[in-house]
């Protein structure tokens, strides 16, 4: 039997991408969404993929994604945890609506998603779980309109501490946990950025250009096969030399 894997966000952007390489290398992948149910259509019209719509905030909404996918596909080996959102401002004037949706979305999915999987992944001693976390949860960041975005870092910067001690927890079991920061990418929401404020971003990048989606999806399909096996607990960074951590 092939290997299964859910893909959260997966419909558009970078999740479009990692949902298309997996399928490529022979897995069989299930694409979550929120709401765009035009863009959900395309995604599974276009690369024969099963799409699965629901909010990753939602513990209870998780657990009935991953029985859905689990009963048509069968059990999921490979977690790839894209899902994210930005609600940027400044602290000053954040509110805490704008706070809470993006750590929902952006962190307490990863738990959501990850602890409804861990436990099939430990029973059968294999599962790969890869977390696209940000160069902004590595080094912060003001948003790409300067308007703030302590939120954001934060929720992403969490990601990279959740991958650590996850990795630690599981690696007896044959289960490796990664994390990707994935730099500035060429996508509908790095395009809706005005020119101006796009161009400054290019300046600072070494290699002069925005990042494509198969740059990262490639790197998730390495990190989900059996290849990958002694990579665990790493924060690969993907962002033109823009920024250069330390993990």
């Amino acid at each position: 039997m092939g290997r299964v894997a859910i893909v959260t966000g997966g419909t558009r952007g970078i999740g479009h991408a990692i949902v298309k390489r997996l399928k490529e290398a022979g897995f069989a992948v299930a694409a979550g969404y929120a709401g765009n149910d035009a863009a959900a259509q395309a995604t599974a019209e276009e690369l024969g993929v099963m799409i699965v719509k629901g909010n990753v905030g939602n513990f209870d909404d998780c657990k009935r994604a991953v029985a859905e996918v689990e009963a048509k596909l069968g059990p999921i080996d490979t977690l790839v945890n894209n899902a994210g959102i930005t609600r940027d401002a400044v602290l000053h004037r954040m509110t805490p609506e704008q706070w809470n949706e993006v750590i929902y979305v952006n962190l307490a999915s990863i738990f959501n998603m990850s602890r409804h999987v861990i436990e099939g992944m430990r029973e059968r001693n294999f599962g790969r779980i890869v977390t696209i976390s940000s160069i902004n949860g590595q080094k912060g960041q003001v948003g790409q309109t300067m308007v703030g975005q302590t939120n954001y870092s934060a929720s992403k910067a969490g990601a990279i501490g959740f991958t650590k001690a996850l990795a630690q927890e599981n690696a007896r079991k044959n289960i490796t946990v990664n994390c990707i920061c994935p730099g500035y990418i060429d996508t509908e929401m790095v395009q809706a950025v005005p020119p101006k404020v796009l161009e400054s971003i290019i300046a600072q990048i070494p290699i002069g250009r925005l990042g494509q989606g198969y740059e990262i999806a490639s790197m998730v399909a390495y990190l989900a096969s059996e290849e990958a096996s002694y990579i665990t607990g790493s924060v690969m960074t993907i962002n033109g030399g823009q920024y250069i951590a330390n993990g």
